[in-house]
């Protein structure tokens, strides 16, 4: 075969031969340094005078705690309009989670004023509209429909078969809306323990996640849960993955799908490399701490001395003296040994599979650890960086805020919610940017039933007697 010509076939044409800059902005554009450009398109803190990739999509939320509302949060903060569905006067039972409620400034409900939303429930519903209506009342079924007549699609995260069971599972909406996308998002998936819910806990620990977090019970350590709800929040972007897709089959085809998504089984992804192990060689990977089990030195160490020793904030005071060390190279880990004062150790390990072995890191952390004893996180991050090494802090919430490089990016911003005024979030601008249909924050939660009058009687057409009506009788 000549693959020169068959390299022309499929050559469209080069770079030189493309059209040109069509105005002087796009001239200048094209001359920028690539930093410089980046800021341009990105224009981070002026989202809201580009256009939202998803406006003009209708999704229905009746979901609970974080796991399947950030799915949904996510489509919010692209644009697509969210009705979140509550049960009425109780609201998402995450509303009342850690770590406190503010009752007095952000009341849960007209009747409940002295009852708040606990922070917990913060970032997993943002941008959404909040209305209520309860599942079991016959008289809800047709308020129901109603709303599915006019979204294109639905997520939910009841138990095993009971919107089937209620008459508004997917086998019921595709017959009232073909294009109708239905999301179950349940704990364990349809099988054996179909029957059982979940929690991130749960999932952590029955995905086998657990078994290799956390340091080995040789060095006193456990299996160990992540502080903050990982599965839940992974397994929340996995499904508006899968709701893409959705979407995209939906356009070429008219037809809408069934999603089913298992929050236990989206945590055995994060286990890497652990299953392939088992299948080939039957090892079962185990637990080793902060160090990284393929490569040397490559993990975390803990030094003397805090950066902050007179802070009034304990984390600050006590915890702000952990450092990322990376020189698994071998003329890294020669450099590292001589800032360390160790060389003897590189004329044992002087191959990264010398090192590499529990026992060599076992002695090469504990080095690393005995040389940084009387310093502080700053001091070994400089004395590494200037050799030219990778080392970088253990950041806490406040430094992650105060960094500049997240400053500039607006990772981390203060923005003007309508129920709380000025709030400092990460949701929305935490992911990825886009230049042309960027994602943003509006708002992070309202009241339980606070949007009623806009959905029922704006978008469905209810007069307001009949909204009172079923308000009155704890329908809505």
């Amino acid at each position: 075969m000549d693959w020169e010509k068959e390299i022309q076939k499929l050559k469209v044409c080069d770079f030189e031969e493309l059209p040109g800059p069509k105005s002087k902005e796009e001239l200048e554009e094209m001359k920028m340094p690539f930093e410089d450009y980046c800021r341009r398109v990105f224009d981070v803190g002026n989202e809201f005078v580009k256009p939202e990739a998803l406006k003009g999509v209708r999704w229905m939320s009746t979901t609970m705690y974080i796991f399947t509302p950030h799915s949904v949060a996510n489509l919010a903060e692209l644009g697509a309009e969210v009705i979140k569905i509550e049960m009425p006067r109780m609201g998402d039972p995450m509303r009342h989670t850690s770590p406190f409620n503010e009752a007095y400034l952000y009341p849960l409900h007209d009747t409940r004023p002295m009852t708040g939303t606990g922070l917990g429930f913060t970032n997993a519903n943002s941008n959404e509209y909040f209305i209520t209506l309860d599942y079991h009342v016959p008289e809800a079924k047709p308020v129901f429909y109603n709303l599915v007549k006019m979204s294109d699609g639905l997520t939910e995260c009841y138990r095993h078969g009971t919107f089937d069971r209620w008459k508004q599972g997917y086998r019921h909406v595709m017959e009232i809306n073909p294009r109708f996308i239905y999301v179950w998002g349940g704990g364990f998936g349809y099988g054996p323990k179909i029957f059982g819910g979940s929690y991130d806990i749960l999932g952590q620990a029955h995905a086998g996640l657990a078994s290799i977090t956390g340091t080995h019970e040789d060095f006193g350590g456990h299996a160990t849960k992540a502080t903050n709800w990982v599965i839940d929040w992974y397994s929340g972007t996995q499904i508006s993955v899968a709701i893409m897709a959705a979407m995209y089959w939906r356009g070429k085809t008219g037809l809408g799908t069934m999603i089913e998504f298992s929050q236990v089984q989206a945590a055995t992804r994060c286990c890497g490399y652990a299953v392939p192990l088992y299948g080939r060689f039957g090892i079962v990977r185990q637990r080793w701490g902060n160090w990284d089990t393929q490569l040397c030195v490559h993990g975390i160490i803990m030094t003397g001395k805090s950066d902050f020793p007179d802070a009034q904030n304990p984390q600050d005071r006590f915890e702000a003296r952990y450092v990322m060390v990376s020189a698994f190279q071998d003329a890294d880990f020669q450099e590292l040994c001589n800032i360390i004062k160790k060389p003897d150790l590189f004329s044992r390990y002087k191959t990264h599979k010398d090192r590499v072995g529990a026992p060599a890191q076992i002695e090469i952390y504990k080095a690393i650890e005995d040389w940084a004893a009387d310093k502080t996180r700053s001091e070994v991050v400089r004395i590494l960086k200037e050799a030219g090494l990778l080392a970088a802090p253990v950041m806490n919430d406040r430094e992650v805020y105060e960094c500049e490089h997240y400053r500039q990016r607006g990772t981390v911003r203060w923005n003007d919610d309508p129920l709380f005024g000025d709030i400092l979030v990460q949701s929305a601008y935490s992911c990825g940017l886009l230049s042309k249909t960027p994602r943003r924050h509006r708002w992070l939660w309202r009241p339980v039933g606070a949007d009623n009058v806009k959905i029922y009687h704006e978008l469905l057409g209810y007069p307001m007697s009949k909204i009172q009506e079923l308000y009155d009788k704890n329908i809505i």
